[in-house]
């Protein structure tokens, strides 16, 4: 990864945070899940 890329001051980082959000609130749901999924098989 380059941040050479990425340094775009037209885009105001908006789409880049929006993208964030999006895969960190998928990784928090993945783990509820998991979690969710795990505890449902053992008991």
């Amino acid at each position: 990864m380059s941040d050479t890329t990425q340094q775009q001051p037209d885009d105001d980082g908006n789409p880049k945070f929006g993208r964030l959000l999006i895969v960190l609130v998928l990784a928090v749901l993945l783990v509820v899940a998991i979690t969710f999924a795990s505890e449902a098989y053992y008991s």
